[in-house]
This record gives structure tokens, sequence and C-alpha cells, in this order.
């Protein structure tokens, strides 16, 4: 492995105007890395890979480097790319092991993270860098929003993560607060009044977007959040149809190869997928079959409706009268993209939306409401990871500019409330023994 790494690292042209860096949404400074890399300064090299990108760890594991870093190399011109995601991975993995910095000093301030997803983390990773208080809220019992629940173990294994919680957050003071809703028996209201003097909305996109068809609600019928959450929950039979072919959609057509589907096929309105050609062509490794110019217009129990689609003349796709067809399978995933769920936003008072139901945000992450920020899915709808982060470092700046302008928040209604002494039980049981 560090042999291969170094092969990569020593191809690199150390370009004068990096193209790679220029590539990467969040302009990590590949030539200088990899140089440290060769010069023996590993440490050094890690160090700058997570105060630039603190999910370093994932996005050289998940990014689209294809139209990324290693789309824009000089090299790919006339040869392969440098593969910077193989470098990054192996510094990152390595430096993480020696990451057990305690929190910083506090600064006495507190914010509240709504999301433990990229954004959210991200958002919290930095903001605890200068010393404040960070509680993350978040729906589901583990972090990684989408990067847990939405991409495969294959793609992401969970352990990468799992570190993640322990580096970054166990060992920064950050706090978890799992199975929390907020929208629900807590609002925005009640985070305000707790102390917190900034809140920052990173809630993920987890209300599937529907096809609005018959048939949608039988029993062999799933959406991709869903199945990618908990695959092993469904029992889908052996011919699969994934209708949609985006990144998600190939996750879902690979997972469900991988639990024991021995046909899977993808549907796709026209002759060009909307995944990336990586994924793709993964997914055509592993021997998923992909359906052509053909709209969805039925779910069966025994199948599903197809027709030929065309362009009508406002340039909508639309069926061809009398070419629809069943085409049999057992089970079916619906993969076309996912909404915001509105129930935080129906219980925050003054905060504007989009039509699409997303947060109404400025480029710094200000939303209507003094003091709620917002970045990545929840305001500009879905993006990758290195977006997400990108966006969310200059969102976590703009809330820490906001907070040191505000005076130091009152910790509590009762200050001059005495402490009750407490009984040690254990300890006055060894004292009677």
């Amino acid at each position: 492995m560090a042999l291969h790494v170094m092969e990569e690292a020593n191809r690199c042209l150390q370009c004068k105007k990096p193209r790679c860096q220029e590539g990467c949404p969040i302009h990590t400074n590949i030539p200088q890395v990899i140089r440290l890399l060769k010069e023996g300064k590993l440490n050094d090299a890690g160090w700058m890979l997570f105060e630039n990108n603190p999910l370093t760890t994932v996005c050289s594991l998940v990014c689209n480097h294809e139209n990324q870093c290693e789309g824009h190399c000089v090299r790919g011109i006339k040869e392969a790319p440098v593969h910077f995601s193989i470098i990054e991975s192996y510094i990152s993995t390595t430096y993480a092991n020696q990451m057990v910095k305690g929190p910083a000093p506090s600064n006495g301030r507190k914010a509240a993270v709504i999301g433990a997803g990229p954004a959210g983390l991200t958002v919290a990773i930095i903001l605890a860098r200068y010393g404040y208080g960070v509680t993350i809220f978040d729906s589901r019992d583990k972090i990684g929003g989408v990067m847990r629940y939405g991409i495969p173990d294959f793609r992401l294994p969970d352990s990468v993560l799992d570190d993640m919680a322990y580096r970054h957050l166990e060992l920064k003071g950050i706090r978890f607060r799992p199975n929390t809703y907020i929208g629900s028996a807590i609002t925005i209201d009640d985070l305000f009044r707790d102390g917190y003097q900034s809140v920052f909305v990173g809630a993920g996109l987890w209300k599937p977007r529907k096809l609005n068809i018959r048939g949608e609600s039988l029993g062999h019928v799933t959406y991709a959040i869903n199945y990618l959450a908990s695959p092993a929950a469904f029992r889908l039979g052996e011919r699969i149809m994934v209708i949609g072919t985006g990144n998600s959609a190939m996750d879902c057509a690979r997972t469900a190869i991988r639990h024991g589907a021995r046909y899977v096929s993808c549907v796709n309105l026209t002759d060009t997928l909307t995944a990336s050609q990586y994924e793709s062509s993964y997914a055509k490794l592993e021997g998923v079959d992909f359906i052509y110019n053909k709209c969805t217009l039925e779910i069966r129990e025994d199948g599903v409706i197809l027709a030929d689609s065309q362009k009508d003349e406002n340039g909508r796709i639309v069926p061809i009268p009398g070419t629809e067809k069943l085409y049999p399978c057992t089970g079916v995933i619906v993969a076309v993209s996912q909404g915001a769920e509105s129930n935080l936003i129906a219980s925050t008072k003054d905060i504007d939306t989009s039509k699409s139901g997303l947060l109404s945000v400025d480029a710094d992450g200000h939303t209507s409401r003094p003091g709620v920020f917002a970045a990545g899915d929840a305001a500009s709808g879905a993006r990758t990871v290195v977006e997400a982060v990108a966006n969310s470092k200059r969102v976590a700046e703009a809330m820490h500019e906001y907070m040191q302008s505000l005076p130091l928040p009152v910790t509590t209604d009762y200050p001059n409330a005495p402490i009750v002494e407490t009984i040690d039980a254990a300890a006055q049981a060894e004292q009677m023994l």
C-alpha cells in the first residue's frame, strides 16, 4: 500500500498553477500535501489535510474524483491522472490514529448544530476549535447522516465514521444528542432559551420524492433513502428494478446484489446516465442492467409498466402511447431524489424558505432569523460531501463572527441555588463491611 502511494506521489508534477487544487471544491493544497509526504513529513501532511477539511478521511473515499481533483490533473490529458484519492486516504487514516488532542479552552459560549451529516459535523468541529460548547442534535442514533445511512458500507465503512465520532467529537468535547428530532418536542426557540447563542441547521433531505403513479404503496416497493439506511430489513426478491440512474440508484443496485438479488435493472428516462462514470462503471461490472429511454407508468405486484419516452413541444419527457410493456420484477426501489422535511420549518418563527422547501440563506448561511444559519442539503439541495464541507466552513466562520458580537449569555436563572450533597452508596457500603 505505502509503495503504491509513493509511486502515485512521485508522478505529481508539482505544477506552479495546480489544476487539481482548482478542481477541488474545498481547494485542498494537493501539491504541498504530496511534497510533505515525499519529504517524510506525513504528520505535517495529515495536519494540513484535516485543518482544511475535517472530513478528509470521508472525502478521500466518496468524492467524485474523476470530475474534481483527478479530473483536472494535467497528467490526465494524455495518460492516467495522479490518483490523489489514494494518497489522501493513506495520509488521513494514518494521521487520524494520532489525533488525541483534547478540547480547546472554553470561550463561555454555546452553539447548537441540527443534523450530524457532513455540514453539521464540519460546523461543529470548526466551532469547537474556537472553544465553543457545541451540541449536535440528530434524529438518528449515530453520527454521519447521509454518509452513514445513505452511502453503502462497501463504499464508506461505518468504522471511518465511528473513528470520526471518537477523534472529533468525544476528544474535542462536542456533545451528541441522538434520537432527537428538532421541531417536535424540542424547537429552535427552546435552544435559544437554553443559552445557545447560534443555531446551525444542517438537516439532510430525508423525505423521498415520489413518482406519483399507481402502485407506489405496494409492499414490494421502497425508496432509495429508506433502503440504503437498512437494506437487510427489506425482502425484495431476486429480480429488482431501480427507478433512476443517479449515484444513489447505483448504490441501491450494487447493495441489492450484495443482499441476494440475482437480476438488477436501472430504468432511465433518457439515454444519458446521471450517475458518475466511476459509479456506473462499477454497477455494470457487477452485472447491473440499464434500460434507457423509458417512462415509468405503473407498478404492479408482478412488475413495472414502462413506455418509450420522447420530448414534447415544451421539452418535457413524456411516454409514447401504445408502447407500454410489463417488465417483470419482484421488488422496486424508487431512486429519484429526496426533499426536505417540513416539521422543523413549521415549528420555527420568522424563517423563510424557497418554493421547494429549502431554507433561504445568503452567501454566508444567514437565514431570515437572526442567529439561525444553514448550509448543506437543507439550504442548497442535494450536493456532494465535499461541497457541503466547503460551504459549511464559510458558514462556521460567519457564526463565529456573529456570536463574538453578542454579550456572554446568562447561564442559569438560579445562580444561588445550594448544592445538595450526594451520597456515594458504593463507598458507604465499603465502610460498613
